[in-house]
């Protein structure tokens, strides 16, 4: 065993999703050394990101950032393989956005106003904004099929549970990040239709996140779960403070028995469930494509 750089016990969504696609492990855009080829993919992603600038700022590349990495790739590519390949490659590439779980639950970690200052419907119209200008600068260069999942039942994830029991002094799940998880699940949907009626050849797959976590929290057991409230690593009530892997931290015996890994990521179990409902799943789950149709368009 040996640490992946991942937060969990294992392989991460996109890892899966590449290995149902035949493709090697994504590498990320920041890897070290200088023989990157990028050729099967490229991750962007930055832990604790959010599609806000000011989410975890100064300890995270956000997505407006991301974006620009990504246009920094596309001239490299575009010097290496010539413009007509580079074209070809990113209208086949699939490009899958997991953000914004962090710009509703951080606010409340860091006793941040920021909530204060904006009604809830704002304050996601600017996360999904966010989201689908950056959606919309990738179409310009290329991009034409986005996959999305939206998010879960944020108020539940072990980091959450563990605020309300020292806040509120009582258990359960916070459910006002929970209504912004919602707020935000309901306008995703009308966003990228609209996005569909202005983009020609734009294409999408919606992953509900919620409705599969929720499964699994309300049902652990039918899906081979004992503990979907506490976290395998971490401190602290839940083991819900972000200490895994630091001093004082505890780890769980037998980590296929949980949902969450750490106080807000899921195990690799959980991972491997989730991307396999994302890639071949019905549209109870994911819609209107699974991430397969996507790949084969």
């Amino acid at each position: 065993m040996h640490p992946t750089g991942r937060a969990s016990d294992g392989r991460l969504i996109p890892d899966f999703i590449a290995e149902f696609a035949k493709l090697p492990l994504i590498p990320p855009y920041l890897q070290p050394g200088d023989n990157h080829q990028f050729i099967n993919g490229v991750n962007f992603a930055s832990g604790g990101a959010g599609a806000l600038v000011q989410t975890n700022q100064g300890y995270v590349i956000d997505l407006k950032t991301q974006l620009s990495n990504f246009k920094n790739l596309e001239k490299q590519l575009r010097q290496k393989l010539g413009a007509s390949e580079v074209k070809t490659l990113l209208t086949t590439a699939v490009y899958m956005f997991s953000i914004g779980s962090n710009d509703y639950f951080v606010p409340f970690t860091a006793n941040s106003t920021v909530l204060k200052s904006y009604s809830r419907e704002e304050y996601v119209k600017m996360v999904i904004g966010n989201i689908t200008t950056v959606i919309q600068e990738v179409y310009k260069i290329g991009g034409r099929k986005f996959g999305l999942l939206n998010l879960a039942a944020l108020g539940c994830i072990p980091a959450m549970r563990a605020l309300k029991l020292a806040s509120a002094g009582s258990c359960g799940c916070m459910d006002e990040v929970t209504v912004l998880a919602k707020l935000h699940n309901r306008a995703i949907p009308k966003a990228f239709k609209e996005l569909k009626s202005q983009l020609k050849g734009f294409t999408y797959s919606i992953f509900d996140f919620y409705t599969v976590t929720n499964e699994r929290l309300n049902n652990p057991s039918k899906y081979g779960f004992k503990e979907v409230k506490m976290a395998c690593c971490g401190s602290g009530p839940y083991r819900g403070s972000f200490t895994c892997g630091q001093k004082g931290y505890q780890l769980c015996d037998d980590v296929s028995q949980y949902l969450f890994f750490d106080a807000v990521h899921p195990t690799e179990k959980a991972n491997h469930q989730l991307a396999e409902l994302m890639w071949n799943g019905s549209t109870k789950f994911v819609k209107p494509y699974n991430l397969k149709s996507l790949f084969e368009k």
